[in-house]
This record gives structure tokens, C-alpha cells and sequence, in this order.
């Protein structure tokens, strides 16, 4: 992921404050202010979520000292952007081209490119049956698989797509034992793509997606229905971690509540006045991510 994902960057200032996730209870991810030049690994390493993107961080620290240094004072700078700083197009461009110099392949993760429903299912044959049938067929299709899936009516999915075409990016809290790991989504047609905040201060523009939700529309007019699945990084995320992100979106993206929604707005078209602690507390609010929290025990292997 590239380009608006640099919001993330403008947020890694806001992150910074454990005293200011308090009244919460939990508390969100250090980021520690930078001391001077070299000390960016000693802030990173501070981090929580440091050692599970250790080997990269040293890995490109060995390689290329000089583009280590280089995204960790680039990192420093733009703590002084607004909040959502960003350039869509610059990110859609890097996308694709990344995309075209990979052949079938979108990422090192191994996600596939142009996944199709054509791929998964004979859409030709499951025209002829009903929607209850198509839904009954998908979810018993990746009950044994190790991924996400739904079934999204369409009138859901509609207003979804519609706000995603005027707010394409969105923060996410993650729930971890530590606090919160944020994620930011980016919608590329209607694939949903999910990189970490630290993935993004680490590898700047060449940030890999860690998770991806395709949205298919192919059944939305004749069937009323649309169909979604993913793929993931299973060295960052679980399957209900997953599960977690892609139900926030549909918190965020397809809520009545325009209290919720507007926190999407304003990410996208007012950041300056974009307040993180809000993500959370929706959250908390919903309840989604419960069996993620410090305390709670999850009921999924």
C-alpha cells in the first residue's frame, strides 16, 4: 500500500500520548518522539508491535542504511502535516504500476492479482439459483477455509460503495493485549486494503497490504446479493483479527448512525479536526473486537 496511507504518518504524531488514552483504560502503542538523527530504531524498537516486523526493520537497516535513515527522518518530518495528509491519486499511481511490474502477483505477501469471482465460483451455473442458495453455497464453500468471507445484502453494499467512493481511507483500532494497533484501509475499486501504522513508518511508499477484502457486485442487480472473501498475511494477522477489521468497515462504511459515519468524513475532508480517541470509543461502543481485549478470552481457535 502507498500513497494515502502517508496519512498514517500525519496520525503517528497524534499516537504518541499514552497519558491521552487513559480514561479508556487501554492504552494505544507508544511512539516515542525521535531524540536526534540515528535514534529512529531506538524509537521504533519502543514500540509493541516492534518485534513482529523486527526482522524486516533490521533486514532493510543491513541492505540500505542510507533509505533506513532516510524513512526515519522522513518519518520525524511529518509529524508537522495535518492529520490525513495525503495524495490519492500518487497512491492509486504507485498501486498500479506496483501491480503491472508483479505480473499475478499484487505484493511480496503473495496476494493475487485481479481476483476474480469467475475464480472461485461457475457464475454462469449459480445464476440459475436463488440467492438464498448462492449464500448457502459460499459460506459452506470457506467454512473450511481459514479466511473471511460474507454475504452482503445490496442494499448494504450500495451505501457502502458510495461512501467509499467519497472517503477511500479510514483508521482502524485493532485490539491487542498491549492496547491498540492501528490500521489504515485504502479502497482500490472494490478491494479494501489494510496495512499497520508502524508497517507504513518502516516502509514508507512500499508498504505491503496485510490484508485485503474483495467485494464482488457481479449478483448485485439480478440476485440482490454481494460476495466477499479475503486474503491475509497469516504472519501479522489471525483470521479473527481479520474478521475484526473487516467488520469495523462495515461499522464505519454502512452505520446509520451519522455520528459514526461522519468520523469517516472527517478523516477524509476535515483532518485537522480528526480525533483517534473517537475510533476507539466506537468501537468499545459496538463491542466489536471484545474477545481481543486484554482480560477477555476468546471463544475462536
Amino acid at each position: 500500500m502507498a500513497g494515502p496511507l502517508l496519512q498514517a504518518w500525519g496520525l503517528g504524531a497524534a499516537l504518541r500520548s499514552r497519558a491521552a488514552l487513559r480514561p479508556l483504560g487501554l492504552l494505544a502503542p507508544p511512539c516515542r518522539e525521535l531524540a536526534g538523527p540515528g535514534a529512529g530504531g531506538a524509537a521504533l524498537e519502543e514500540n509493541p508491535f516492534y518485534g513482529k516486523y523486527r526482522h524486516k526493520i533490521q533486514e532493510l537497516r543491513r541492505s540500505s542504511p542510507d533509505v533506513f535513515e532516510s524513512r526515519m527522518e522522513k518519518r520525524n518530518e511529518v509529524k508537522k502535516q495535518p492529520v490525513g495528509y495525503s495524495s490519492q491519486g500518487e497512491f492509486i499511481r504507485c498501486m498500479e504500476e506496483k501491480a503491472e511490474g508483479l505480473g499475478t502477483k499484487t505484493s511480496k505477501g503473495g496476494f493475487t492479482k485481479d481476483k476474480t469471482l469467475d475464480s472461485i465460483l461457475n457464475v454462469e451455473m449459480v445464476k440459475e439459483k436463488s440467492a438464498e442458495e448462492i449464500k448457502q453455497i459460499w459460506n459452506q464453500y470457506f467454512s473450511a477455509k481459514d479466511t473471511v468471507y460474507a454475504v452482503i445484502p445490496a442494499e448494504k453494499f450500495d451505501l457502502i460503495w458510495k461512501r467509499a467512493q467519497k472517503c477511500p481511507s479510514f483508521l482502524y483500532a485493532l485490539p491487542r493485549k498491549e492496547g491498540y494497533e492501528f490500521f489504515v484501509g485504502q479502497w482500490s475499486g472494490t478491494e479494501l486494503h489494510f496495512t499497520s501504522l508502524i508497517n507504513i513508518q518502516t516502509q514508507g511508499e512500499t508498504a505491503p497490504s496485510q490484508l485485503v477484502l474483495y467485494h464482488y457486485p457481479e449478483l448485485q442487480k439480478e440476485k440482490g446479493i454481494v460476495l466477499m472473501t479475503a486474503e491475509m498475511d497469516s504472519k501479522f494477522l489471525v483470521v479473527h483479527e481479520a474478521q475484526c477489521l473487516a467488520n469495523q468497515a462495515q461499522l464505519f462504511y454502512a452505520t446509520d448512525r451519522s455520528e459514526t459515519y461522519k468520523l469517516v468524513e472527517t478523516f477524509n475532508h476535515r483532518s485537522s479536526e480528526f480525533k483517534y480517541m473517537s475510533v476507539i470509543a466506537e468501537l468499545e461502543q459496538s463491542g466489536l473486537g471484545r474477545e481481543l481485549r486484554p482480560g477477555q478470552v476468546s471463544d475462536k481457535s
